[in-house]
């Protein structure tokens, strides 16, 4: 097997990313234009095989993942349990500690102290209860190692559905990226798909 595929997936919209809330750890389902978004990803995935997906356990991601795979499953004529769906806790989305609930414009205002967020994440400083980008980016290249990368020579194609900052890290991680650095390319849209190629010893993106 010369390439192993990953696909990286932000899940669907919900209602508080319409209203421009910080989510982080809070459990909120997708709106019912998330929903749509995810139908139609899977729709247009569906010449697509995945042999396995991995997903934030939190209920915008795993729903995301579930519409996902509906979407290829049945454009394939499989049943939806021969592509399984694994959650990790390592998947969840970045705490915001006391942030999570307020509204972005607030938290990154020019007189806010996490103003950095986007722009210069190395000056980005811990909230009470939150974690740093340094924590996320530990757990996420302990998920890649640990789990991801093994699967070269068993797996052809894997997804994984997360979320927003999440995702970054573990781009991060396969680009070797350094902190500063950590929101190259951009935050990923709801339900957008990054795609990067694996050879065992080297990952090359595919897709941004």
């Amino acid at each position: 097997m010369p390439f192993m595929e990953l696909y990286i997936v932000r899940h669907g919209q919900t209602v508080w990313n319409a209203a421009g809330k910080l989510q982080g750890r809070a459990d909120i389902e997708l709106n019912q234009k998330g929903i749509d978004a995810a139908i139609a990803l899977g729709r247009r995935l569906q010449g697509v095989h995945f042999d396995k997906i991995f997903s934030s356990p939190l209920k915008r991601a795993l729903r995301t993942a579930q519409l996902i795979r509906q979407g290829v499953c049945e454009a394939q004529g499989l049943p939806q349990d021969s592509v399984p769906i694994q959650t990790d806790e390592r998947l969840i989305e970045m705490s915001f500690g006391e942030g999570e609930g307020r509204l972005c414009d607030e938290w990154f205002a020019p007189q806010s102290p996490y103003r950095f967020f986007f722009t210069e994440p190395q000056k980005f400083p811990t909230p009470p209860g939150g974690e740093s980008f340094e924590d996320v980016s530990v757990r996420t290249k302990d998920f890649v190692q640990k789990i991801i990368e093994p699967l070269y020579g068993h797996a052809e194609r894997v997804m994984i559905v997360a979320h927003g900052a999440l995702n970054k890290g573990i781009m991060r991680c396969l680009k070797k990226l350094e902190l500063k650095d950590y929101w190259k390319d951009g935050l990923q849209e709801n339900c957008q798909a990054s795609v990067f190629e694996y050879d065992g010893k080297i990952w090359k993106t595919i897709k941004a």
